[in-house]
Parts: structure tokens; sequence; C-alpha cells
């Protein structure tokens, strides 16, 4: 890298250095001439080029001068760019240098016919003239550059800005319109570059103050086109208009400057028309201004507050501080945008926009409290707000979601600049009325979605939450009109910071009227009401370091009071279903018996949906849907108080807990979904680590309260939900206590299972459930039967074979010679016997208090696998699967007990509807893993021939079927029954006659026609046969197909011929050949 070239220091030697280049230049004005003595000032030190400024200007300025230049747009770029050099080292000194100069660079760029609009010329030339006339604006020094605004100086002045305002806004490059910009900032005395600027006195800038009035309606009107114009010129250009606009109005309204006397005199009459141009910043003359200002603001303000970048929102923050700090008197007319478009940013999403709004809110704050118009500030606040709340409404449904966000944002504004100040606010009744009906109108909810209501709750939903918090679940709100989950974060912000800073006790007490007085109005003063009570708590608000305003003991209240407006009956026991099925068991099914749909009694039927026998209720879709989100924003209520409360909401649990299980045992998913999440809330703010702790630290009572609302079951048709939810959330430590309530429930529907059986089974449903989970039984062995291990054929003894064979006839033929068997059976004596056996045989222990319950639930199974509700029957059947394997441990109890429900549950497997004999079959498989031997005959007999001609009737029709076909549920049947019937071989350990059976009715299953999931579950059934009987799968899948021939070990033995041998490719060919060698290989 070469040393860098040290510059000349001494003026002669520079001059002496220069003067060729100069005199060159100014002989012949040529773009190599100007290049030349471009690059020899570069060699020049800045203090030298000061001395020698003039005699370096000349020539350039001679180059500007000369007649037919300005064609040569080359020319007078570079001849510019090197004056800016020269400029940007140096200060000018002389005031008709820097007259002479302003005017010189702007007839480069400017019309010959109006030299306030630019020419046609090149905008490499523009921006080099807009760069040099900073640099030249910048190098004046400081007495020299006021002199630029003597009244005198107007008509060139007016001229410069004009150009200035035209290449801002005609130009379409954004270097142009940013350095036009940047000159017009300096000219406003607000230059943001990073240089020394000299400070301007307070005469100083009154005078310029002066002379740019004469120039402030083309600059604002040409800045507020700018700053609303085109989102495609960039924030920086939006930015700097800004900028310009604030200086303008900041300089020329400034209060300082208007309070003195200077700025109301006459204007001279020696100026001649000169004095035409001039403004007199009178009274009048101010008001007028602000009037027209405000009209531009208000654009302004509507475009920028809620722009995409956060540059351009933060200079409106900065706009809105400067006017308010410098003009608060002479813009009265623009106080209030100003403080919306301030208060407005309050919750920007940009943290630096958030926290430059924050502390020009301070300021203000500390001003007006050290002045004497506090008060009023106080009031223009009020007012603001009272009319933003009147006219929310409107705008809500007229403007956009990005409009929407920040006039609440501007909501929010108000009530935290206001603070403690709020409650003397909504002391008004005016105000209070007018947030409220606000708030009511905004926060309407749309009901009119029929997923609503229909979604029902089949018990996941209350089993999925049994582990951690993370499962709670808020169900998204919709709204009529928005739909930014935003704003509804900001609305409920409102609400919580109307709590932290109002009276909550006049705040509950309107809402609470809102709720009980207008339906229209309950759910939204449910959900004011939930967030004014977690903002009296303080939870979730900003608090800028002010305390709530509400003591635990009024806090405690209020929450009585609202708990108990929510629990009432009226407001608890609301309508959620299209009929009320739970009502009066007395005159009618606790469930109706009207099926949703209807299934043919055929394994291959179709989906039917049939309609209900039965008037639907008089309640509406709508109504039905505004029941169930009121009880999901009052289980939200509920969860609100006990976050509210903490710790000392547990002395409230015991009239609040039951209705919360209540609900989260509700038949709608969207209320349940709410209970649950309520219950995790609940459990949190209580310090409970689960919901398990919390139901059984609180179980007494609850379990109490089950107890008598059964015994009046008319009355209170909640209970077994209730106890479901308790039993779904609980522990093994439940069980003694709810051993009693249990045959409680069991007598109940021994009494009247007609009615009852419905909500009955749920319960029992949840109990076995809870007791497989307490009481998980041990994995029982799988039995096989393990093939002889394969001899090499080099092994095979033909003869032995033979002899073994001859054997195995003779002992089938019942020909065998005595003693032969005698000799290997070993029958032990009696003696050998313990001698108290017999006597310990008949004595059965008690039954641990688990297996005592479940065989009282299976023995109610017998009876209720036939009720005549397919609903009933489906709940039962899985009550029976989880009680077989709670019994699985005691045998002798077990096989009693399925003896007894055989009889129905063959008319569930044999002739049922569909989706009962799937049930039953998974029944099934599961007696066939714990009690096999016993079942054996049966199902061999009673079973295995109904599903093998089912099976074989079925088969055609899927091979036909489409890909719809997997949808059906014949199709389910058919693959359900594939999936078990290998394992149900298996465990039964069935002969050979019925293995055969099962194989001949599966081989249709290996057609390749077949649905891919019924080829791979009947390729499984295969797979477990070929390891019970082998030679039985391997001759019949042979029989179909055989890919190899056999040949006979011996020359003496005549050749084996299978039917599948010498057999062309087909249907069977690809599953056959897969199990041969996967498992018969």
């Amino acid at each position: 890298m070469p040393p860098a070239m040290t510059q000349i220091s001494d003026p002669k030697i520079a001059f002496a250095y220069l003067r060729p280049a100069c005199v060159l230049l100014t002989r012949q004005p040529t773009l190599d001439n100007v290049e030349r003595l471009h690059s020899q000032l570069k060699e020049v030190d800045d203090a030298t080029l000061q001395q020698l400024q003039d005699y370096i200007l000349f020539p350039l300025r001679f180059v500007l001068k000369t007649p037919g230049s300005k064609e040569k747009n080359g020319l007078v770029q570079v001849t510019v760019e090197a004056m800016s050099h020269v400029l940007e080292r140096t200060c000018v000194p002389s005031w008709e240098t820097l007259r002479e100069l302003v005017s010189e660079l702007c007839m480069c760029v400017c019309c010959h016919t109006d030299v306030g609009k630019p020419a046609h010329t090149s905008e490499e030339l523009k921006l080099s003239v807009l760069r040099c006339l900073d640099a030249l604006l910048h190098a004046a020094y400081g007495d020299i550059f006021f002199k630029l605004f003597e009244p005198t100086m107007l008509p060139g002045l007016g001229a410069t800005v004009s150009l200035l305002l035209s290449l801002a806004e005609k130009e379409k490059c954004r270097e142009i319109q940013t350095a036009a910009l940047k000159c017009l900032l300096i000219l406003t005395l607000k230059c943001d570059c990073g240089q020394d600027h000299l400070v301007a006195s307070s005469e100083e800038r009154r005078a310029v103050g002066g002379t740019m009035a004469s120039f402030l309606p083309g600059v604002t009107t040409t800045m507020t086109r700018m700053i609303t114009g085109d989102l495609r010129q960039g924030h920086l250009v939006t930015v700097c208009a800004i900028k310009v606009w604030s200086s303008s109005v900041g300089l020329v309204l400034e209060d300082v400057q208007l309070q003195t006397s200077d700025c109301h005199q006459a204007v001279a009459a020696d100026l001649g028309r000169i004095g035409q141009l001039m403004v007199l910043r009178s009274e009048s003359w101010v008001k007028c201004t602000s009037e027209k200002l405000s009209v531009l603001l208000k654009k302004i303000i509507s475009c920028t507050s809620a722009h995409r970048h956060w540059r351009v929102r933060l200079q409106t923050v900065e706009l809105a501080d400067c006017l308010l700090r410098r003009c608060e008197r002479s813009l009265g007319e623009c106080v209030g945008l100003l403080l919306e478009a301030l208060v407005g940013a309050v919750n920007d999403e940009e943290s630096r926009v958030k926290e430059r709004c924050e502390g020009a809110l301070r300021d203000m704050s500390v001003r007006n409290q050290t002045s004497s118009n506090s008060q009023t500030f106080t009031d223009v606040l009020s007012e603001n707000l009272h009319a933003l709340c009147t006219s929310l409404p409107r705008l809500m449904r007229t403007s956009d979601d990005q409009k929407k966000l920040f006039v609440l944002n501007i909501f929010l504004g108000y009530l935290k600049l206001l603070g403690p100040l709020v409650s003397v606010v909504l002391n008004s009744a005016a105000h209070l009325e007018r947030i409220s009906k606000a708030l009511m109108q905004v926060l309407e909810l749309d009901v009119n979605d029929v997923r609503i209501v229909e979604e029902r709750n089949l018990g996941t939903a209350i089993e999925a939450g049994t582990s951690d918090f993370s499962f709670a679940h808020t169900q998204r709100k919709h709204f009529l009109l928005f739909t930014d989950d935003k704003i509804f974060s900001v609305l409920m912000e409102i609400c919580r910071t109307l709590g932290y800073h109002g009276n909550i006790y006049l705040l509950s007490d309107h809402f609470l009227d809102l709720y009980r007085q207008s339906q229209s109005y309950r759910k939204q003063a449910a959900m004011v009401l939930n967030q004014l009570v977690r903002g009296a708590a303080g939870h979730s608000v900003v608090t800028a370091g002010v305390g709530p305003s509400t003591c635990l003991e009024d806090l405690t209240a209020v929450v009585q009071m609202v708990l108990d407006e929510y629990m009432s009956v009226n407001n608890w026991q609301l309508l959620t279903t299209a009929q009320d099925r739970e009502r009066d068991p007395r005159d009618q099914q606790p469930l109706s018996s009207v099926r949703l749909l209807s299934i043919s009694d055929s394994g291959a039927g179709p989906l039917q949906v049939l309609p209900s026998s039965t008037s639907s209720s008089s309640c509406s879709l709508l109504q039905l849907n505004s029941n169930i989100w009121q009880l999901c924003l009052q289980l939200e209520g509920v969860s609100c108080c006990a976050q509210a409360l903490g710790v000392d909401f547990r002395p409230l649990l015991m009239t609040s807990l039951y209705p919360i299980l209540e609900k989260a045992g509700e038949e709608t998913l969207l209320v349940s979904q709410a209970a649950l999440s309520c219950m995790w809330d609940v459990a949190r703010a209580c310090r409970y680590q689960t919901l398990t702790e919390m139901i059984n630290l609180n179980c007494d009572y609850l379990l109490n309260d089950v107890s008598l609302n059964l015994q009046r079951l008319s009355l209170h048709p909640e209970a077994p939900r209730v106890l479901t939810v308790m039993l779904v959330h609980s522990d093994h430590s439940l069980l003694p206590l709810v051993g009693d309530i249990v045959q409680d429930v069991l007598t109940a529907l021994d009494l009247s299972y007609e009615r009852t059986a419905p909500l009955f089974c749920c319960v029992l449903l949840a109990l076995m459930k809870a007791l497989a989970r307490w009481f998980p039984s041990a994995p029982r062995p799988t039995p096989s039967r393990a093939p002889p291990p394969p001899s090499p054929l080099d092994q095979f003894d033909v003869r032995q074979f033979l002899l073994e064979y001859q054997k195995q006839k003779a002992l089938a033929e019942g020909c065998w010679e005595e003693g032969d068997d005698d000799q290997d059976v070993e029958i032990p004596p009696p003696s050998d016997l313990p001698p108290d056996e017999d006597d310990d045989g008949d004595k059965k222990g008690e039954l641990p208090l688990h297996l005592s319950v479940t065989k009282d639930v299976m023995e109610r199974c017998v009876h209720l696998l036939s009720d005549p509700d397919l609903r009933v029957r489906l709940k039962v059947l899985d009550v029976l699967e989880l009680c077989v394997c709670l019994l699985s441990e005691k045998e002798d109890e077990l096989l009693p007990m399925v003896h007894r429900c055989w009889p129905a549950l063959l008319q569930r497997l044999t002739a049922d509807d569909p989706l009962a004999i799937l049930r039953a079959f998974r029944v099934l498989c599961t007696l066939g893993d714990t009690c096999g031997d016993f079942l054996r005959r049966r199902v061999s007999k009673e079973i295995l021939p109904k599903l093998s001609s089912s099976l074989q009737h079925q088969a055609p029709v899927s091979a036909r079927a489409g890909p719809v076909y997997t949808h059906t549920l014949a199709y389910k049947l058919q693959l359900a029954v594939l999936q078990g019937l290998g394992s149900l071989c298996q465990r039964l350990d069935l002969g050979e006659a019925e293995l055969e059976q099962v194989c001949e009715t599966c081989l249709p299953y290996l057609s390749c026609r077949q649905p891919a999931g019924l080829q791979d579950a009947c390729l499984s059934v295969f797979r477990i046969l070929a390891r019970l009987d082998p030679d039985l799968v391997w001759f019949i899948l042979n029989e179909i197909h055989c890919p190899t021939s056999y040949d006979p070990p011996h020359p003496d033995l005549l050749p084996v011929e299978l039917s599948g041998a010498g057999r062309p490719r087909d249907e069977f060919s690809d599953n056959v050949a897969k199990l041969l060698s996967e498992e018969l290989s």
C-alpha cells in the first residue's frame, strides 16, 4: 500500500500549483480542465483552501456563467462537484458570495421562464446542485446566513424555497427528494446532520420565523401531499417531510416568538412591493393559520400514526411532542389532534416508539402540573375521551383493522395518561355511560357459527388435560366489528386499566346492572367484568409506578358479588343443546332416543341421516350459541376472580368448585373446554400442583353435594357429571370415599334404568377408566405353538417318517396297544395331596374394593347390553371391556360373569348395529386375551361361523368398491374383524378345523383388488396362523398359488402335485408369494 500523499499547506506553493489550472479553465471552460482543477484541489489542505477560496471559486463560477454551458450537463455537474469540494472544507465569510452562489446554483437547475420550477435536466446534475447548496448553507458564517432571511431577500429566498419544494415533490429519485428536504431543514434551523451548527438567538429565530411565515402555506401543503402520498416513495422521504413540516410550523408559530410585540409590528413602508410579501403574525392570522393547519394535521396523523414503518411512527411522535412543547398556545385548534397522535403511540409494538412516546407524555404531564392550566389539560383529556367513545362504534364499523387498532390505542393512551384521575372522570355519569355503551357495542360477539352448538364433548377433552397446565384451552372469539386479535388484546387492556385506576365498586355495579338488564349486552358485560377484576388486582397492567386503587377486602367483596351473579340458577343452568335432555327425567328420557345417524342392519349398510322424530326445542340456534358463549365467559370470569385473589380464593372453592366441575362434564365441547381451562387456572391461582391435588383436598364437600343431589336427580341432573369429572381427575385415594356413592348410583340404576341409564353409563365408564388407571393389570403371556425345527433334507429319514405317520393314523382310529402310553403317565397318589387343600379351596378371600366395585358394575352390564338405545349399548360395551381387564387377575370371579354376559354379547356380535358389532368384537378380543380356554368352544361354534359368513359375503363388495369405500362403516367393520381375528385364534388356541375355516374366510382378502388396509390386515392374520399351524397354511396357500416346484427327496416317491402349480399369475399371486417367502420358507 503506497504511503498517503502529503497535502500542500503553504498558500504560496498552493497558489503557484493551482494558478495554471485556474487560468486554463478561465480561457477554456472544458470538462477536462474542470476535472484537472478538481484533482489538484484534493492535494491542498483545508486551511490553504480557505485562504484561496475566492481565487479558486472564480473560474468555477465563470464556467457556470458562460453562455452555452447550461446545455452541457456534464460540464456543469463536474463544476458543481468541484465547488462542493471547496465549500465542504471552507467557510463563506462574504454575504455577496453567499447570495450570488445561491442564485447561481439555483439557476443551474431551474426553468428560465419560471425560476420556482425545475428544468428538464439530468437527475445527477440536480443531485449535485442540491448537495452543493447544502454545503454552501453549512459553510456560511452565522451572521451571513441570517441575512438570507432579511425582508429584502424574500423574492430570492421564495424562489429557492419553491424550487426546493418542487424538487422534493415532483422528482422520482429518492436521493434528490431527501437532499431537497435537507436543504429546507437547514432553512428552518432544524438540520439533523452530524456537523456543528450555530445556535440561533431569540432575535435571530424571530427574524427567521417572520420570514418563513410567508412560505408556511406552501411548505405545509406540499409536505402534507408528500406525507400522505405514494407509499412507494420510501419511509426515509416521509420521515424527512414530517421533519420539514414540524420544523416549519414550530419555527413560525412558536409561542415564545408570538408573545413579543415585535411580531405584531407593521411592515416597514420603505420595502415597497416586497412589503406585500411579508406576513404579520397577528392573533387573527395565528388563529386562522391554526384552523387551516388542523385540517392538514388530521390528514397527516391519520396516515402516519398507523404507518407500517416504525421510523415514520416515531417521527410522528416527535412532531406531536415538538408542537405541543413549543406551540401549545398558538395551535389551540390542533392540541387535541396532537395529543391524540401522542396517545395513540403509547402501545406501539416497536419499543423505541413506545419509549419515546412515554417520555413525551411524562414531560407533558410534568409541564401541565407545574403550570396554571393543569385543570384545563385534564378537561381536554376527558373531553377527548368522551368524544372518542362517542365515535368509537362508528369507527369500528367503517374503518379497517389497522385504523381500529390505532383508535383503540388512543383510547388506552388517554386512560394511561389520566392515570389515577380516571376515577374522577368516571364519576361523571355521562362519561361512564358513554364508555360502557361504546365497549358494549364494540365487543359484540358473532354467534352465528353452527359449529358452536354442534361440537360435542366425547370425554377426550376432559381426559386429555389430566397431566399439566399446558392443555388449558382458550377458544378464539369471533366478533362482529373486527377480526384482528391485537384489537381484542387492546380492548381487554382498556378494561384492565379501567379496573386498575377506577373505582371498582362503581364499575362493577354499573356493568353488573348492564349484565342483568340487557340480554344483548350480557356477554360483553361479562368480558368487561372479568378484566375489571383482573385489572383491580394489578394483573397484566402497566403500572408506571402507581399502585392499584383497590384493597384486598374490597376486591374480595367484588369477586364474591360477581361469582354470586354468574353462578345463580338463571345464569348458570342455561340450555346448550337442541333438546332439554336432562331437565326432567320423570317426563322424558335423559338422553333422547332420536338417532342422528341410522345404520342399516347389514354389515355393508351406508350411513343415513334421518330426521328427528321429536319436535325441536323452541330455543333457536342463535340463542343456544349465545348461551354457550355466556357460560364460557362466566367460566373465564371465575378464572379471573381466582387469579385476582390468588391463595385467598381457596375459601370460595366451597361454593364455586362444584359448579365448575359440573360444566367440565358438559356435553357441549366449548363449555367443557372452558371449564377445564378454568379448573387449571383456579388450581394454579390457589397454589395446587395438579387438578388431582385440588380435587382430593376438597373432595369431602364435593362428594357430600354429589350424594345429596343424586337423591334428587330430577332437580339436579348434573350430579353424575360432577362425579365423572372427579373420577377422571383424581387418584386411588378417592376410591374409599366414593365407594358408597357408587353403590347409590348402582341402586338408582337398578330402580329406574330406563330413565337413568344414559346418565349413569357415563359415570360407570369414567369409574372403570379410573380403576383401570389406578390399578393396572399385569400383561398376560401370549400362548403359541412353536413348530418343530426344520431338518435338512440330507438328514431326512423316510422310514422313520412313515412309521410315525402309521402310528399317528392308528391313534386317530382308536387302535393302540395297551401299555404303550401307560408307562408315560404318572398319577400321583392321593396321599401326595396336601391334607387341607379341599378345605381351603372352598374358602374365598374377600375381594379388594376395586374388584368388588368392578364385579358389581359388570353385573349391571348383563342387563344393559340389551338396552334399546344404541348409545347406551356402546357405552356398556366399553364398560364391559374395562371390567374384563380389571377382573382378569381373579379368574374365578371373571368366568361366571363372562358366562352370564355371553348371551347378550352374542346378540351384539351377530344381530346388532354395525357400530355395536365393532365395539362388541373388541370386547371379544379382550375376552380372548383373558379367558381364552373358557371361550374356545363358544367362539368356534357360535361366533366364528357368522363372522366367516359376514366376511365372505362382504369380500366381493370391497373388491369392486372405489377409494371412497375406505370411509364407510362396512369397511371399518371388515378391517376391525381382520385385525383382531388372528390374535383371537392365537389366544383361543383353536383347532385345525377352525383354523382352516379362518384361512378359507380370509383368502379373498389376499386379492390385490381389495383396499390396501384390508390386504395388510389379512396378511397379519396369515402370519399369526402360520405360527400356529404352518403345514395347514402352507398347503392352503400353495393350493392358490405355487411359486416353486417341489421334487421328492427319494426316487421311489411320487412327485408332489399342488393345485397352485403351473397357474398363471393372478390377483392373489403377490400376497401369497410374500407370505410363503416371509413365513414359510
